[in-house]
């Protein structure tokens, strides 16, 4: 595949940790919410079996926080999803499907609730800033809507917690999934949540401080040497083994949270106020007639998904659906892929055909994730 150079440019932005990266080996970024995020150090199955049996530091700055502060933040917030805010608590992060007002999804942020009146929305790749001000304005809402300086460092993989102690101490520990703590680095206090992008287990630290940045890298770097540290990124083989998905990629405007498998996230008949509720109600009820599913793909390592790959019923020209991402994985020795499939074809076991760059290829729907 033709490689091509990203031009610098002051529109696409950089981070405190990006001198720190490129000295690490980097080898490819790309562009995600106008800014720049590592996407390769050594090869993809290299960083993919380091990720997996140590322990990696991602500069994922690129994760922008949309700050709501204000009296009706919590109106607001609840306005972009139809999951219940209601249970939410100051300390919490909630995944948190966000829909337009036809349920279409917009973003898959984690929203991280600071206070009563003060929330993080840490976004996936799209411009959400823009409809949850549209969204303020229109309604004339009490709040104050930002995008603060908040860089996401994250710290991923089996070896995680071990390294985390050793830098924030054994408060690490009390951290329970999804939730996070203050704790203090360099006479400064950080947003510390146990999250991640992947399904290795891991942290996120919200870096409010260009100035303890590099700082907290270099500790990071040199507590974990001998667990092998390294710096690293969110890894294409790993994510589609966890069905985690990516917005843009595995899911659009076009689909609803229900097709996208995260029904499970979402309170529809409860979540009074959300602006696609409505829309949502149909789908919550009856359910999805489409929904992502993991697939197996037979044969050699397939290329890469760079456009949709239509999924037809074997032997037949009647498409059941299509897969958007793809890649081969070393430790189940088999093409994992993720993909949209109609109802009728969604069932685990069922046989599909996959149309790839290379030819037609079987494939069997998963009922579950490869992990």
């Amino acid at each position: 595949m033709e490689s091509f150079i990203l031009t610098p440019s002051r529109r696409v932005r950089r981070t405190p940790f990006s001198d720190r990266v490129e000295q690490s080996g980097l080898k490819a970024y790309t562009v995600y919410n106008h800014m720049l995020l590592p996407t390769l150090f050594e090869l993809t199955e290299a960083d993919y079996h380091h990720l997996k049996r140590h322990v990696q530091v991602w500069d994922v700055g690129c994760e922008r926080q949309v700050e709501v502060r204000g009296r009706e933040a919590t109106r607001l917030l609840q306005m972009l999803t139809p999951r219940d805010l209601r249970p939410m608590l100051p300390g919490r992060c909630y995944y948190t499907p966000m829909v337009d007002e036809t349920g279409g999804m917009l973003n898959d942020p984690v929203t991280v609730k600071l206070a009563e009146d003060r929330y993080w929305v840490s976004i996936a790749d799209s411009d959400l800033l823009l409809w949850i001000k549209g969204l303020a304005y229109g309604f004339r809402l009490e709040v104050d809507i930002t995008e603060p300086d908040v860089w996401p460092l994250a710290v991923q993989g089996p070896r995680a917690e071990t390294l985390m102690e050793r830098v924030f101490g054994p408060a690490v520990r009390e951290i329970r999934f999804f939730r996070f703590s203050r704790l203090p680095f360099n006479g400064q206090e950080l947003v510390v949540a146990r999250s991640g992008y992947s399904k290795q287990g891991g942290f996120e630290i919200y870096v409010d401080s260009a100035e303890v940045a590099e700082p907290l890298w270099d500790a990071l770097m040199q507590q974990g040497r001998d667990l092998e540290v390294r710096a690293g990124c969110p890894n294409l083989i790993e994510r589609i083994e966890g069905q985690l998905l990516s917005y843009g990629n595995d899911m659009t405007r076009e689909n609803t949270p229900h097709e996208c498998g995260l029904g499970r996230f979402c309170d529809t008949l409860t979540a009074i106020g959300c602006a696609g509720r409505d829309a949502l109600l149909r789908v919550a009820v009856d359910g999805p007639i489409r929904q992502i599913r993991s697939l197996a793909i037979d044969g050699a390592p397939v290329p890469p998904c760079l456009d949709p790959w239509p999924v037809y019923a074997p032997g037949s020209t009647t498409r059941v659906g299509e897969v958007t991402s793809a890649a081969w994985s070393p430790d189940f020795d088999t093409n994992v892929a993720i993909g949209m499939v109609q109802l009728s074809h969604w069932t685990g076991g069922t046989q599909v055909e996959v149309e790839t760059p290379d030819g037609g290829r079987m494939a069997t729907v998963r009922s579950a994730a490869f992990i």
